[in-house]
């Protein structure tokens, strides 16, 4: 790839735009990059006017990231194919949900020698059982994808307090580009080869913060939601041994992708909120996700549904009580009371 090198973002909600600040600015400072930052907007209207007007504009996301400027060669783009155009890098922020449908959409918009980054947490599940995100951009796009996860609220980034990263990518060369790209002083990031750890972190860890969700609505207190923490830790690392194709280093659990991720997620992340409010309010998870998150997505619940699924399959359901009772709790009716009975059993104890 020739510099400089023309980067894109896909997404524009809190996170996507968090990065994008972050991109913006570096990008000005390192001749490598071009200095224009293309980022895809999903076109809806605020308050009468187009959100992309309002972006180029303002240079502020009114709606999903308010309160914090984007620099002014962020450009927002309605029209997909159009923001992607040319780009050697690529940096995917969209629900996880939505990646297949994008990547055939954009496949033959970026040269052959492009590379990409994940930043979407969440999985996917294929014939075969697990599929990761970065798998199915891979095999769509044909290029290498790296992740980046970690204990990453994205307000608190937008903000430029510190925090540390992760990126986990199979070509070193590759993730050291991105963490170029994105490492600032207080946004700091470390590189490991271990990426289908890095990226099961990143979805696994929104089910633990569901289940510490309930804990608080439960009122159970914090030596209880410190349990939940640790046994879904526990029972991420288990799952990665399984599915996991590649060998799995348990140090990466160390990283911020791993035990500061779900610290931070199960303290202040949008899937403990909305949990400890499906307690309270007695609503749906549905109605809970539309009256509090503006627009957002919400992880957890469908990453346990995902998950629940794989395990059926394999016959494994029992190995992972936290994750199936987050699972049951959230589309099987069981009794939110009884998330703590599944971890008095828990095999970590026997």
């Amino acid at each position: 790839m020739a510099a400089p090198l023309k980067v894109c973002v896909i997404g524009s909600g809190n996170w996507g735009c968090a990065v994008a600040k972050i991109i913006g600015k570096n990008v000005q400072k390192i001749p490598k990059f071009a200095r224009t930052v293309n980022m895809w907007v999903f076109e809806e209207m605020v308050n009468n006017r187009k959100l992309t007007e309002i972006i180029n504009q303002e240079h502020e996301n009114v709606k999903y990231l308010p309160g914090y400027k984007l620099p002014e060669n962020v450009v927002a783009i309605p029209d997909l194919k159009d923001a992607v155009r040319g780009a050697d890098l690529l940096v995917f922020v969209v629900p996880h949900q939505f990646i297949r449908k994008l990547c055939d959409e954009i496949v033959d918009q970026v040269p052959q020698n492009a590379i990409g980054i994940s930043l979407i947490k969440g999985i996917d599940e294929g014939p075969e059982g697990l599929k990761l995100i970065s798998d199915i951009i891979r095999e769509k796009m044909k290029i290498d994808v790296s992740v980046l996860m970690g204990a990453n609220i994205a307000n608190e980034v937008a903000a430029d307090k510190f925090c540390e990263t992760t990126i986990g990518s199979k070509n070193v060369q590759n993730g050291n580009i991105f963490k170029e790209l994105l490492q600032t002083s207080n946004f700091r990031i470390t590189v490991v080869d271990d990426a289908e750890t890095v990226e099961l972190c990143g979805a696994l860890k929104n089910i633990v913060a569901v289940g510490a969700g309930f804990c608080d609505g439960l009122l159970s207190g914090d030596n209880t939601k410190a349990a939940v923490i640790r046994l879904g830790l526990m029972e991420m690392i288990a799952f990665s041994k399984i599915f996991c194709k590649g060998s799995v280093s348990v140090a990466t659990f160390l990283e911020s992708c791993g035990v500061a991720d779900v610290i931070t997620t199960c303290y202040g992340g949008r899937n403990r909120k909305i949990a400890e409010a499906f307690v309270k309010t007695g609503k749906t998870i549905e109605q809970l996700e539309q009256e509090m998150l503006n627009g957002q997505k919400l992880q957890g619940p469908q990453t346990s549904a995902e998950v629940h699924h794989i395990l059926k399959q394999r016959s494994m359901v029992d190995k992972f009580p936290l994750f199936t009772a987050v699972y049951q709790i959230c589309y099987e009716s069981k009794p939110v009371g009884e998330l703590i009975a599944c971890l008095q059993s828990h095999p970590e104890h026997m």
